[in-house]
């Protein structure tokens, strides 16, 4: 099966600042793929370059076979890349169904609004009970469900997961791992980057290692949760 995505060689980084280096993953379609590594590691530089927030110094980056690096963030929404960034940023002041609309903007969606309105409501019941509340009054767990509903409202082809249990008190990092797996349910392809190994593991086909902005590890969450660096260095096992 060919990749969905696939980075190949890419680097990027701020200024004078690298925070990658020749990095090569990639993504087939259904696949649910992690990303672990400590803080610091470039892992929300590498979610900022696949959504194209940070244009890559070099490398390549391909969506279904077609080139798309340094292509800019509204426009990969378009290519079918939708990014669940870390702490939410959602719209405090709008309600739930306006937060949910703001996904749907792009032209392809739009026709689509009402249908895909339903179905991240059936995925999020929750959501349509809360849907003219607003958004900055809702506890963590549900504005989690806003931001991953609002990024399924674009109809994406590969849903990027920034550090969705961030922040987040147990119980409810045990309630967003199951929404990820609930969406995974659904067929969508999901990339993760996540600090929560242990979590992570338990909800994704494959996981690569980033340390220092390079790919130390990589391969099955079987192999990688029996690995005894990750089990010492990551789940004080």
């Amino acid at each position: 099966m060919s990749a969905l995505l696939s980075l190949a060689s890419i680097s990027a980084g701020y200024g004078s600042f690298r925070a990658l280096f020749d990095v090569s993953l990639d993504v087939s379609p259904g696949e649910a793929v992690g990303v672990i590594g400590p803080n610091g590691a470039g892992k929300t530089t590498l979610m900022r370059v696949i959504s194209g927030l940070l244009p890559p110094l070099g490398g390549a980056m391909s969506l279904e076979g077609r080139p798309v690096a340094g292509i800019p963030a509204h426009r990969m929404v378009a290519q079918g890349i939708a990014h669940v960034p870390e702490n939410r940023r959602l719209f405090p002041r709008l309600t739930v169904e306006d937060n949910l609309r703001i996904g749907a903007f792009i032209p392809s969606a739009r026709k689509h609004f009402a249908d895909q309105l339903a179905h991240v409501y059936s995925l999020f019941p929750r959501l349509r009970d809360r849907r003219t509340q607003l958004a900055g009054t809702l506890s963590g767990g549900e504005q989690q469900m806003v931001a991953i509903g609002r990024a399924l409202m674009s109809r994406p082809k590969l849903l990027l997961m920034d550090e969705p249990s961030a922040g987040l008190a147990p119980l409810v990092v045990a309630q967003v791992f199951d929404l990820v797996r609930r969406i995974r349910a659904e067929g969508l392809t999901v990339l993760i980057v996540e600090q929560n190994v242990q979590q992570v593991l338990d909800v994704v086909d494959r996981a690569y290692l980033l340390e220092v902005g390079t790919i130390k590890l990589s391969g099955t969450a079987a192999e990688l949760k029996g690995n005894s660096f990750i089990r010492q260095s990551y789940m004080g096992l």
